[in-house]
């Protein structure tokens, strides 16, 4: 069986991504509990100064990770066209322009889903962003596919819709 499918990268797809990425990871979710407990502090100690810090470090990362999603689409010449995404029974080959890249299944670290994306990891940091608008009625494709050829400890999809 094979599965193509064209995905259009823009900010808000990216943007998706990293604070999905961010906000699984240890720092991410760490950062926003001491800016929550700093905001809390103020409304224990009157302390002007950890409100201040408090909205500062809960707001940061959502809006520099917003402004890297931007830089990267902006300036990353692969983003400029669509991906072509081609899914088979070795693994998935990538197009742009006269680019090509294979993966093969089982050199895959892990699938997982997001509310908008599918999201195929290829090592801890980088990955296939599969958009659900993209993929429209290949979706449940799509997850077969990868449910069938990756190591069920490795899948970590929870909805198809």
């Amino acid at each position: 069986m094979t599965i193509e499918f064209d995905v259009q990268m823009t900010t808000q797809k990216m943007y998706d991504y990293m604070l999905f990425h961010t906000f699984r990871s240890f720092s991410g979710i760490m950062g926003e509990i001491v800016g929550i407990l700093l905001i809390a502090a103020y409304f224990v100690a009157h302390r002007p100064l950890y409100l201040i810090a408090g909205i500062v470090v809960v707001f940061y990362l959502p809006v520099a990770l917003y402004l890297n999603a931007k830089k990267q689409v902006t300036l990353n010449p692969v983003f400029k066209t669509p991906l072509h995404y081609i899914l088979d029974d070795e693994g998935i080959t990538v197009h742009s322009g006269d680019a090509s890249d294979s993966q093969k299944w089982e050199d895959m670290y892990k699938a997982v889903s997001s509310g908008k994306s599918i999201i195929i990891y290829t090592n801890k940091i980088n990955a296939c962003i599969f958009p659900k608008a993209d993929l429209k009625d290949k979706l449940p494709d799509v997850i077969a596919m990868i449910s069938t050829h990756m190591d069920p400890k490795r899948v970590v999809i929870r909805t198809m819709s």
